[in-house]
């Protein structure tokens, strides 16, 4: 009896590693649980409570102060939400952005579909002009791989590629390396990373998502 129960706990524990491990995670927590799980795992992180607002956190994160909101469905947390605190005019926000598409394009942890070309904002582009009077959003997505994904895509391109491809890859050499990536991974909501401008008085600023969509609300209550 006793090995009885203690297979089902070991295959439970093993069910619920390999569920957090198929989840977007957030500085190396699976987007899942309770949202009091969540607020103590990033405490641990060194992100502390946000003076006013209940269950929010305020930190550091990625070298710009944030707030961090989580959002629940069913008790279970299906986002964190990165917003910056300090905000921005319309050409540093260009900056802000363009960088982050930077970032999120040379991390192996990510993928996306589009070229830096697509994901970034021309710098004769008028966000002002195209968010105040156009309506018009600037995001950009991307899929977090899972651990076992990264480390196997990274062995073929250390083996397909030179050390000055893969840092200073051509066109031919982008599309190649997004054909070898789509062989080896499966495109799952679950694991998508996105973030957009904000705007407030005339001000902006990022938000970041990092979402499980698989515990988003899909009409259950309706």
């Amino acid at each position: 009896m006793k090995k009885t129960l203690l297979a089902i706990i070991m295959l439970a524990y093993s069910l619920s590693t390999w569920a957090q491990e198929d989840v977007t995670r957030f500085l190396g927590i699976p987007v899942d649980g309770t949202k009091r799980e969540m607020i103590e795992k990033l405490k641990a992180k060194g992100f502390e409570p946000h003076p006013t607002e209940k269950d929010c956190l305020i930190g550091e994160f990625n070298g710009e102060e944030v707030m961090i909101i989580i959002q629940t469905q069913n008790n279970k947390v299906w986002r964190i939400v990165v917003g910056d605190i300090t905000h921005r005019d319309a050409i540093n926000i260009k900056i802000r952005f363009n960088e982050l598409c930077r970032q999120f394009l040379k991390n192996k942890k990510y993928f996306t579909l589009y070229s830096e070309s697509e994901l970034m904002i021309p710098d004769d582009e008028d966000i002002a002009y195209n968010i105040l009077v156009n309506n018009k959003r600037y995001e950009a997505a991307f899929l977090q791989l899972p651990q076992k994904n990264v480390a196997k895509i990274d062995s073929i391109m250390q083996t397909k590629y030179t050390e000055i491809q893969r840092e200073y890859p051509t066109e031919e050499d982008k599309k190649e390396m997004k054909a070898i990536i789509l062989q080896e991974i499966e495109i799952k909501e679950n694991n998508i990373v996105w973030f957009t401008i904000n705007e407030i008085y005339g001000e902006f600023s990022i938000a970041i998502y990092y979402e499980n969509r698989r515990n988003q609300a899909n009409g259950e209550d309706l």
